[in-house]
């Protein structure tokens, strides 16, 4: 399957409507700042509600335009995307990192000259004026304790499904995880598979993962989309006994809430995306406003079938 030239045509849309929506709320408004917003990709739909509640968030302050790049997962073009914002002129960047280590220059570049919010993803350095975003190695012990009460006293044998490898939310979950699961020894860490945050291509790699592995009775994907296609790698196969678990518990009919409620998933833990969190912030910095942090860290829930219910009520959150 060429993943490229399906995200390719998907993405050139999505990005279109995006920018098209920040220049035209802001026709015939005076524009007293404007902010850059460097994508990492819009392959994961997490992103893409990263970008839609940066939107309405800004769409609420007629002062403020906002453009968007994307990275399409290379950080070497989102080093490039950064460098074409700064030359428009932009007042405050907006960064989630493809990579850490290939785009701290170019952010420490960049905060020598504007203000820098690093979003979701950190990069090699503290050179940035705010880092918004959840603690993903929380959130990996969160599922390895999760994972150790579904499989009860018995044990069992699970699988991984990580994210873009060099990113940190990938490194951070997986080490939270697996720390978690070593001291104990009845659960047995069989293997894992990189799927690079994709839905299609967890899918085709897992249904040969699952033939391999026969007996894994858990798979730990970094996130819903990865989960959910290693549910359909199972259901081809014929295999009902295994069950998944995720990360980002959106809303939706693919999101994780959604999945949640059909059984698909044993569970997810909201990741919030930090989108309005970051136009706020962008704000109050612009603005010179005192004590501005350095971090800001988003809370995450454990959502399952258990209190999805309770959980949708009093989040307000669509099926």
């Amino acid at each position: 399957m060429n993943y490229a030239f399906k995200w390719l045509a998907i993405l050139a849309v999505v990005l279109l409507f995006l920018t098209s929506c920040s220049q035209s709320e802001n026709d015939g408004e005076e524009v007293k700042y404007l902010i850059g917003v460097s994508q990492a990709n819009l392959g994961e739909p997490w992103r893409v509600s990263m970008n839609r509640e940066i939107q309405e968030e800004a769409a609420k302050h007629k002062e403020v335009r906002v453009i968007f790049t994307d990275a399409a997962q290379n950080s070497q073009k989102q080093i490039r995307d950064v460098e074409k914002l700064m030359n428009q002129g932009i007042d405050l960047l907006i960064i989630s990192p493809n990579e850490a280590k290939p785009l701290t220059p170019i952010v420490q570049t960049a905060y020598r000259k504007i203000p820098v919010i690093v979003l979701d993803r950190e990069i090699e350095s503290t050179d940035y004026t705010t880092f918004i975003g959840a603690d993903n190695r929380l959130i990996g012990r969160m599922a390895g304790q999760f994972i150790e009460q579904l499989l009860g006293d018995k044990g069992g044998e699970v699988l991984e499904i990580k994210g873009l490898l060099d990113s940190t939310p990938a490194i951070d979950r997986s080490e939270g995880f697996r720390e978690t699961i070593a001291g104990n020894a009845k659960i047995h860490l069989v293997g894992s598979v990189t799927a690079d945050w994709l839905r299609d291509k967890s899918e085709d790699m897992m249904k040969n993962k699952l033939l391999e592995w026969p007996q894994v009775d858990v798979v730990f994907a970094h996130n819903d989309p990865m989960a959910l296609g290693a549910y359909k790698a199972a259901e081809s196969i014929g295999r009902k006994e295994t069950k998944f678990v995720g990360i980002d518990g959106l809303p939706g009919q693919w999101g994780g809430l959604q999945l949640v409620k059909q059984k698909v998933l044993q569970a997810t833990f909201i990741y919030p995306t930090g989108g309005k969190e970051s136009i706020q912030s962008a704000l109050r910095i612009l603005n010179h406003e005192a004590n501005i942090p350095k971090r800001v860290t988003l809370s995450s829930t454990k959502v399952t079938g258990e209190n999805i219910n309770e959980f949708v009520q009093a989040n307000g959150s669509s099926k």
